[in-house]
C-alpha cells in the first residue's frame, strides 16, 4: 500500500508540470484580431439634402475721413533772435468722407492760420506757421496739436523747431551798471558788432522811462557801432533798473536789447517791517536804517507815517546814515485779519523813501 503510494505522487506532479506548459504555450499564441462586421443601413425614404451655405459678400469698409500729412515736423534750422520766420505743414483727406477740422491748438510764439477748416475726401490744404524767434539762444520746440473728426487721429501732433543762434553781439554783455555820483552818470560805451559779416544800420534807441539816450545816424550801414550813451540823471532816479531797446535792420537780428540798473544813492534797511501776532493796542517796538550808498552825508528832512500807526521814538546820527527807533500802535481789528502802514523818510534835497510795515494779529481760538 504504502509503494504505490510512493509510485502516485512523481505522477501526480508531472501531471501538474504539464498543464503548466501548456497553459505558457497558448499564453504565446497572439489572439486572433477580431473584424468588425458592417451592417449596412436601408433607408426607407427620400433622402433630405442638407441646405446650401450663401455666400458671404464683402462690404466696403467705410474709412471716414482721415487726415494725413506730408511731414509732422517743421525744422526752421538756424535762425536769428527775434525774427519772424513762416512756414507750411501739407495735409490730405486721405479719407472717404468730409473732413473738418474744429481747431489748431498752439503755443507761445507760433501763429497758425487754414484757408479753410473743411475738406473733401481727397482734397489737400496748408497750414501755415508763423514763429516768432526769442531773444535768447538754444534749440527751441513748439508743439502744435490739430483737432478734427478724424476718429483715428482726432489730435494730430505737430513740431516746430529751430536752433536760435546770435547774429550780432554788443558789448559790455552783462549790460550797463550805472552810479549816481554828482551830476552826471559815467555810462560806458555801447558796442553792436556783426557776427557774419552782414551789414545793418541803426534804426531806433529807446530806454525805459527814455532815461539814457544815444546818437546815431540811421543812414549809416556798416558792420560795427560803438555807441556812447548819455544819462537824464533825475529820469533815472526814477528808473533805476530798465532795459535799452536797439532796433537794427540786419536781416537775422531786428533788435538787441540792452539789461540797465543804477545803484541808487540812498537805501532804507530792512526793506519792509513785519509784525507777527500783534494785538491791538499793544505797541510793538522796531528799528530801520538809512544809508547812502556812496559815503556821503546828508540829512532828514522829515519821517512820517501814512496812516498814523508808526510812532518815531528816536532818531540817531551813525556813520553813513541815521538808525530809527520806531513804535508800532495796532489798530482795532475791527474784524481784519491784520493791518498796514507805509513809514516815510524825505531825504533834504528832494529824495524820498518808503518802508512798508504789515501786521498781523494774534490768532483767536
Amino acid at each position: 500500500m504504502r509503494l504505490n503510494r510512493l509510485i502516485s505522487i512523481p505522477v501526480v506532479i508531472n501531471c501538474v508540470l504539464f498543464l503548466q506548459m501548456g497553459c505558457q504555450e497558448q499564453a504565446k499564441v497572439p489572439a486572433e484580431p477580431q473584424v468588425a462586421l458592417t451592417v449596412p443601413v436601408q433607408i426607407t425614404g427620400p433622402q433630405k439634402a442638407e441646405p446650401e451655405k450663401a455666400e458671404a459678400k464683402e462690404q466696403p469698409v467705410q474709412m471716414g475721413p482721415k487726415i494725413a500729412f506730408e511731414n509732422v515736423v517743421y525744422d526752421f534750422g538756424e535762425v536769428g533772435p527775434q525774427i519772424k520766420f513762416t512756414g507750411e505743414f501739407k495735409f490730405t483727406n486721405t479719407g472717404d468722407s468730409l473732413l473738418e477740422i474744429d481747431k489748431v491748438e498752439g503755443c507761445c510764439g507760433v501763429a497758425t492760420r487754414l484757408d479753410k477748416m473743411q475738406y473733401q475726401p481727397g482734397e489737400s490744404g496748408t497750414l501755415m506757421v508763423e514763429y516768432s524767434s526769442g531773444p535768447q539762444a538754444g534749440v527751441m520746440r513748439r508743439q502744435l496739436y490739430v483737432v478734427s473728426n478724424d476718429k483715428t487721429n482726432p489730435r494730430a501732433a505737430l513740431t516746430v523747431k529751430a536752433n536760435i543762434v546770435p547774429k550780432v553781439s554788443y558789448e559790455p554783455q552783462g549790460g550797463l551798471n550805472l552810479l549816481l555820483k554828482g551830476e552826471d552818470v559815467n555810462c560806458p560805451k555801447i558796442t553792436i558788432t556783426s557776427l557774419d559779416g552782414k551789414p545793418f544800420s541803426i534804426r531806433a534807441f529807446t530806454s525805459t522811462g527814455n532815461c539814457i539816450t544815444a546818437d546815431y545816424d540811421p543812414n549809416m550801414e556798416a558792420t560795427k557801432f560803438v555807441l556812447q550813451p548819455t544819462v537824464d540823471t533825475e529820469k533815472l532816479q526814477r528808473n533805476l533798473n530798465g532795459l535799452i531797446k536797439i532796433s537794427l535792420t540786419h536781416p537775422q537780428s531786428s533788435s538787441i536789447t540792452i539789461p540797465f540798473n543804477a545803484l541808487p544813492k540812498f537805501k532804507i534797511t530792512p526793506p519792509q517791517i513785519i509784525a507777527f501776532d500783534a494785538e491791538p493796542g499793544t505797541p510793538i517796538t522796531r528799528k530801520i536804517w538809512v544809508f547812502n550808498n556812496y559815503g556821503g552825508d546828508f540829512e532828514i528832512e522829515s519821517a512820517s507815517s501814512q496812516n498814523n500807526i508808526i510812532k518815531v521814538l528816536s532818531q540817531d546820527k551813525i556813520q553813513n546814515g541815521y538808525q530809527f527807533m520806531l513804535e508800532i500802535m495796532p489798530p482795532p481789528d475791527e474784524g481784519k485779519s491784520g493791518f498796514s502802514d507805509v513809514f516815510n523818510v524825505s531825504i533834504k534835497g528832494g529824495e524820498k523813501l518808503s518802508i512798508i510795515c504789515r501786521g498781523f494779529y494774534v490768532r483767536k481760538k
